[in-house]
C-alpha cells in the first residue's frame, strides 16, 4: 500500500490491483462507526464522496463499490474502488471467486491520484 493522503483525522492510502483501489483510515484506532466522532464522520463522509466522484469521472467504471468490515483489521475504514465489467471478479467482490482473467485497461492511478490530491 501506499501513501496518498494524510490529515490530522484521515489517512488515505493505495491498494495494489488490477483496479484503482483506494482506502480511508480513520487515524484514531476507533473499532466501529458509531464511536466516531461527528468531526471524524464529517471528514470520512467528505472525503468518501470526493473520492468515489472523481473516480467516476476519471475512470468511467461500470460501478463504484464501497466497502468496510473491518474483520481482520478492527479500525474504521473503507474501501473504494472502481470496478469494471472486465475486471478479473466482476461481478464478485474483489474478495470473491475469480470470473475471468482481467482484460480491463484502466487509466495510470498515478495520474488519478496526482488530480485527486488537489480536491482533498
Amino acid at each position: 500500500m501506499s501513501l496518498i493522503y494524510q490529515d490530522a483525522l484521515i489517512t488515505v492510502k493505495s491498494q495494489e490491483s488490477e483496479i484503482p483501489w483506494l482506502i480511508i483510515y480513520l487515524n484514531s484506532k476507533t473499532k466501529e462507526l458509531s464511536q466516531t466522532t461527528s468531526e471524524e464522520k464529517h471528514r470520512l463522509f467528505e472525503l468518501l464522496d470526493i473520492i468515489e466522484k472523481e473516480m467516476l469521472a476519471f475512470y468511467s467504471p461500470t460501478k463504484i463499490n464501497i466497502a468496510s468490515f473491518g474483520n481482520m483489521y478492527p479500525h474504521v475504514h473503507f474501501h473504494i474502488m472502481a470496478r469494471f465489467e472486465e475486471d478479473s471478479y466482476y461481478p464478485e467482490p474483489m474478495w470473491g471467486t475469480k470470473q475471468r482473467e482481467n482484460s480491463v485497461k484502466v487509466k495510470n492511478i498515478s495520474n488519478f491520484i496526482v488530480d485527486l490530491i488537489t480536491k482533498l
